[in-house]
């Protein structure tokens, strides 16, 4: 006993020695090594010690980690791959348990005391520490214009007509009144612009300027160039590949860049200015029912023909292809148009052989291109209505869109009988386009007089070229052969291009077929802390929601919780197989039966 007890005590002796060495050795000793020199130890790019490879759960913080408590489950302050410290949480204290937080900026409403000398706690609190809100800086004070009815959510405006905007307006003219620009809910309504406290005006789509419900204004009437001459975004579609825009309001079908699409740019609406989800909102994809009638844009030019009269009030030029020759004549455009965002027009076919109703590339080139002192521009729309068969028709057998407008509206040209004893505009031409998910189902028809060239997915599908009577024309995309020369793909979003000129005085007729007016949007409401469980939510309690185990969380889904299938041992769950049969070896306390 003595000897085992006399060799323990050696070695104990030496590990003390040990160590003692050790602690004369250690980094940041002055005395010089061997060569008389400092030791050296390792250190990282900053200076500091060089760190191992982060581990999440080890319960040591890597400088890559937000919080390390020793285990990978979400729902108890540290995010299961220790990237995050979750809402309401504090995590001080690595490989220690995360604690809730009690400060504003947690989605907690804390509301201590009410003192002489003000608040002591918290009136609101939205996750956050800024003022402009809604919650001010210091979740003492709910600002002026705002309502933060819950906890760890976003304020929302207090009500619509009080001059300010707050929440999800869009605008506050100072009433809750509709059809003056900004409607009962304050929101702005198609063709204005607002500004707080003011009466709305409209806006000018084509200044280049980009106000109120416009998504675009590129100051031009080029269509296909991404920005409508409406001032509406328009699809940047190659080969079917559609690039997705948001803020469009339309989510393409097989998209997964877009999570949401609301038809703006805001954020804090449930759809970010990204087309991100946000929390606190339940977002729902609609796909919207087919409705009654469509427009579609279409921009239309105005000719003075080669009949009208020349000098004084009149323009000192009339055009050569228009009230001149006559009979059908195809073959005026190329198979193509240029795919370039600049120049998506039909080329001319005729350059250096004899046509019989045009009069060389100069003159045909400005049948779709603004050209001052040749042609006046109108922009409009077609509006199509929903057929039994679930197509899209505009059909007007006496097609004169221009009677009060362009030369005429300026007094420069002379109305023309139209063989009815009614005096019309001639001359003119028209450019519409529209997109659509191809199924091989479409049959696309067509109807004019004069010339009508339609173009899917920038080739010539149909040539009604020449000045003639009504023709009629179609596209039948179940046919296998037509398939192939447009290079069309089954699910695939393409373009259909229709370019129509009237060029003779004896009628004018214009008809339409479009299929596929059936797309995608997104709806949010901000619904949690409401206490029912919305769409979108798997839990909403109100008020209690907030961190901890088996508890609602702020954004309405369940924390870490008995029956979420992942046994959360940190929480005293010894097993949890996600479901309610109490008589399966699991209890429904999540506790092993070893009964």
């Amino acid at each position: 006993m003595l000897k085992h007890s006399s060799s323990r005590f050696r070695f104990t002796g030496l590990v003390l020695a040990s160590l003692l060495l050790t602690l004369t050795a250690c980094p940041g000793s002055e005395d010089p090594d061997e060569d008389g020199g400092t030791p050296v130890t390792d250190a990282g790019p900053d200076g500091g010690p060089v760190e191992g490879p982060a581990v999440c759960a080890d319960g040591k913080k890597h400088s890559t980690e937000a919080c390390d408590d020793g285990n990978t489950i979400s729902g108890d302050g540290c995010k299961s791959d220790c990237t995050q410290v979750e809402d309401g949480f504090e995590c001080p204290t690595p490989g220690n348990k995360c604690v809730v937080a009690t400060a504003c900026g947690n989605g907690l409403v804390e509301p201590g005391e009410v003192t002489d000398a003000g608040v002591t706690g918290e009136v609101c609190d939205d996750r956050n520490k800024a003022d402009g809100d809604g919650c001010s800086a210091n979740c003492k004070v709910v600002e002026q214009g705002w309502s933060c009815p819950f906890q760890g959510q976003r304020c929302r405006a207090a009500q619509c007509g009080d001059s300010i905007i707050a929440g999800e307006e869009e605008c506050e003219d100072g009433n809750a009144a509709k059809g003056d620009g900004c409607s009962d809910i304050c929101r702005l309504e198609p063709g204005y612009k607002c500004e707080p406290g003011k009466p709305c005006v409209r806006t000018t789509c084509g200044d280049n300027k980009k106000e109120g419900t416009e998504q675009c204004d590129d100051g031009n009437n080029d269509m296909g160039d991404g920005c409508s001459p409406l001032c509406v975004l328009e699809p940047k579609c190659v080969n079917g590949a559609c690039q997705a825009i948001c803020g469009d309001g339309v989510i393409l079908p097989g998209d997964t860049t877009e999570q949401c699409d609301d038809g703006n740019v805001r954020a804090n609406d449930g759809c970010s200015s990204t087309c991100k989800l946000e929390e606190g909102f339940a977002c729902t994809r609609i796909t919207e029912s087919p409705p009654a009638s469509v427009e579609v844009p279409v921009v239309y030019r105005d000719f003075r023909g080669k009949n009208q009269p020349v000098g004084g009030a009149y323009p000192a030029t009339t055009h050569p292809d228009f009230d001149d020759a006559n009979g059908g004549e195809t073959g005026i455009v190329g198979p193509l148009y240029t795919s370039t965002l600049t120049n998506l027009k039909p080329t001319y076919a005729k350059a250096g052989v004899a046509s019989n109703t045009t009069h060389g590339k100069t003159a045909f080139d400005q049948w779709y291109r603004d050209v001052p002192g040749v042609n006046k521009t109108v922009v409009s729309t077609l509006k199509l209505n929903k057929q039994g068969t679930g197509s899209y028709v505009f059909d007007n057998q006496s097609f004169f869109p221009l009677d009060a407008l362009g030369w005429v509206a300026s007094m420069q040209e002379n109305k023309q009988n139209d063989g009815n004893g009614i005096a019309r505009n001639f001359s003119f031409t028209s450019e519409a386009r529209y997109w659509f998910e191809f199924k091989g189902t479409e049959v696309l028809s067509f109807r004019g007089d004069d010339d009508v060239f339609v173009y899917i997915n920038g080739k010539l599908a149909l040539d009604l070229g020449g000045v003639h009577g009504p023709l009629d024309g179609q596209v039948s995309l179940a046919n296998a052969t037509t398939v192939s020369d447009l290079g069309l793909v089954k699910g695939k979003i393409y373009e259909v291009v229709v370019f129509q000129a009237e060029r003779h005085i004896t009628g004018s007729s214009y008809k339409l077929t479009l299929n596929n007016f059936e797309t995608q949007r997104t709806e949010c409401k901000s619904t949690c802390g409401n206490g029912a469980v919305d769409v979108g939510e798997q839990c909403d309690k109100g008020n209690l929601n907030g961190p901890g185990y088996n508890k609602c969380s702020l954004t309405c889904i369940w924390n870490a919780r008995c029956g979420d299938g992942v046994t959360q041992f940190d929480f005293g769950e010894t097993c949890d197989d996600a479901n309610t049969n109490d008589r399966d070896g699991c209890r429904n306390t999540c506790q092993v039966d070893v009964g």
